[in-house]
């Protein structure tokens, strides 16, 4: 209660009201101490989501255009860049690299052991959702995070969630409310971003442009997989990003793939 700076009493008001909101039991008490119920802890990383996009929204962090999802972030030299743009152009004007990642991942039926996804394979980070995190289970070989970090993070990977990869927690938030969004429709999404990351520990923020496909798929078992591709590109198109951060990464970075 301290740590709010409020009453117990007025506590469990809100708590009252959040439960009649939501219709089911958030919270029980045991020992004079509040502790989640099953439905609770359920309920748990989407009232972080919403919390964590509303303070963002409040500060003109984040924001939806047409439903699509913006974020503009920066604290010192790191920024993060976020425009979702439409499927339709993944069609129009995204490259074929996309495009045939899009179809092997329809001719598979989203299951990535199947034949017609081994092309993919390469080139994507798998996750899957323990616990309610994302962990790491899978990074390709000639993935833009293989290629990026190094043969070092590639194998060292394997196992850790989100916040524990290098983006750290900052950026592991904000990739884990869109991660959700696909667990929740099992579909795919697109992105334009650009971000400064570092590419060894210790070394200094470099611009980091790159388009971004999340597709529901799933494992042998059925189980969900989240697969994350990536390409790194100058082309982007993100209305708030300032003019002297285009074209700002090493065009030797690019990524120019054909499966």
């Amino acid at each position: 209660m301290e740590e709010l700076g409020s009453t117990r009493q007025t506590v469990r008001r809100h708590i009252t009201y959040l439960e009649q909101a939501k219709g089911f039991e958030l919270f029980r008490i045991r020992d004079r101490r509040y502790e989640l119920t099953e439905r609770g802890a359920s309920a748990l990383t989407e009232a972080q989501t919403l919390l964590s996009r509303g303070n963002a929204w409040l500060s003109s962090e984040v924001g939806f255009e047409y439903g699509m999802l913006r974020i503009a972030k920066s604290e010192g030299d790191w920024r993060f860049f976020l425009q979702q743009r439409p499927l339709s152009e993944i069609w129009v004007q995204g490259s074929d690299f996309l495009r045939n990642s899009v179809r092997c991942w329809a001719e598979s039926g989203g299951n990535i052991e199947h034949p017609a996804f081994q092309p993919v394979r390469p080139y994507a980070m798998v996750f899957r959702p323990n616990d309610r995190q994302w962990v790491c289970v899978d990074v390709g070989r000639e993935s833009s995070f293989a290629t990026w970090f190094g043969w070092e993070w590639q194998s060292s990977s394997i196992g850790r969630t989100l916040e524990a990869l290098p983006g750290g927690p900052l950026v592991g938030d904000i990739m884990e409310g869109t991660f959700h969004e696909i667990a929740a429709n099992h579909g795919l999404r697109f992105d334009h971003i650009h971000t400064t990351v570092a590419r060894k520990a210790g070394t200094p923020l470099v611009p980091l442009s790159y388009t971004r496909l999340l597709l529901g798929a799933r494992f042998p078992d059925d189980s969900f997989a989240l697969v994350n591709i990536i390409e790194r590109t100058n082309a982007l198109e993100i209305d708030e990003l300032p003019p002297e951060y285009i074209n700002s990464m090493d065009s030797s970075l690019e990524m120019h793939v054909s499966i």
